[in-house]
């Protein structure tokens, strides 16, 4: 679910580590992406390579990407925030 406070987007994730990820987005453009929880160097990571792309190309890059057995994953997380980020703008 995600939900808005302020310009900040929150996402409960579901089946990993993080228990959340947050984003702002500008023109289009992600930016201030941060996983809560998780393993912290590459959720950092992820954040850093995404800052400044289009929602839209992150979304099919990340999406669908597993970690280990799990049927998700955090950067997969972020793609679901994306894509309800999308539906509801």
């Amino acid at each position: 679910m995600l939900k808005k406070e302020d310009t900040t987007y929150i996402h409960k994730n579901k089946g990993v580590c993080s228990s959340a990820v947050t984003f702002e987005v500008e023109d289009n453009k992600l930016k201030n992406v941060n996983f809560i929880g998780g393993c912290s160097g590459n959720t950092a990571g992820i954040g850093r390579l995404v800052e400044g792309m289009d929602v839209t190309d992150v979304m099919h890059r990340l999406e669908g990407t597993k970690c280990g057995m799990r049927p998700t994953s955090c950067p997969d997380q972020l793609a679901q925030a994306l894509k309800e980020y999308l539906e509801q703008a």
